[in-house]
């Protein structure tokens, strides 16, 4: 590999198991030199294999709820800790709809599902930058990087109320990180990555159709959870100190594309 991280300290949010992009994130940074805190909600470690990635990277486990600023506030100054430092990479990589998963439609939303959506996906992220900032715990030049989906932009019926939750959480990424930018030299962005069959991904209804539509409509295919993961790497590093602000499509060109010759052939082909 190339070093790229070598010396950084980082917290990683989001390490399920080993179908995670955080999990993929977490490998790759191992092994361009970086040191690391894992962490997730309680109920999350509960369910997934986060230990596993613990051992396998020499790095330490501290359970938070990203909804609570007091875990928030106990994880980064534990991070500090036990990394010996500022903290100089962020991956938050966390999304949960109550009605996605009690199968309640857009139209007929339960609002309190709703409220605990938007707080785990998109105000966790200012809460854990709003800690990160107060407590000046980031070095200068660091980076911080969500990851979001287009349904942020355009419609897309069965991603729910996590359209909105994207939304927000774009929002959060350009005003916090102006504050952290000229506050402290950090860098704050997020990734719109293609649908990835993660066990979130693939909660989502028809998501299996979706996937395979995005895959014939992008002039590349989709990008795997791997290549997201080593296009977060090169945000975490030296090579992209001037980028910030911005919502990085990281989808084969699939953003860009209105119709590809394989989706109208497939048309072509039932007429």
């Amino acid at each position: 590999m190339y070093n790229l991280l070598k010396g950084k300290r980082g917290i990683i949010f989001g390490a399920l198991d080993s179908n995670s992009i955080a999990w993929k994130v977490a490998e790759r940074a191992h092994e361009e030199g970086a040191e690391f805190v894992l962490t997730n909600a309680p109920i999350a470690m509960r369910m997934g294999t986060i230990n596993e990635l613990a051992e396998k990277t020499g790095s330490q486990v501290i359970p938070a709820d990203a909804t609570s600023l007091e875990d928030i506030q106990n994880l980064v100054d534990k991070s500090v800790e036990i990394l010996g430092g500022k903290i100089d990479f962020v991956l938050h990589s966390i999304g949960m709809s109550v009605n996605v998963r009690k199968g309640r439609h857009y139209t007929d939303q339960k609002y309190d599902f709703t409220t605990k959506g938007w707080d785990v996906s998109a105000v966790s992220f200012h809460k854990v930058m709003s800690v990160l900032y107060k407590s000046n715990a980031m070095g200068e030049w660091g980076s911080i990087v969500a990851l979001t989906y287009m349904a942020a932009q355009r419609v897309f019926p069965d991603y729910n109320d996590m359209a909105d939750n994207k939304a927000y959480l774009e929002s959060i990424a350009r005003s916090f990180g102006y504050f952290f930018g000229r506050d402290h030299k950090v860098r704050v962005n997020t990734i719109s990555q293609s649908p990835t069959p993660t066990t979130a991904g693939q909660g989502v209804k028809g998501f299996d159709g979706f996937i395979n539509y995005a895959e014939k409509m992008s002039p590349l295919g989709n990008a795997t959870a791997l290549e997201c993961a080593n296009y977060t790497i090169s945000l975490f590093s030296d090579l992209t100190r001037k980028v910030t602000l911005q919502n990085l499509f990281h989808d084969g060109g699939f953003s860009n594309m209105g119709v590809s010759e394989a989706v109208m052939e497939y048309f072509t082909e039932e007429e």
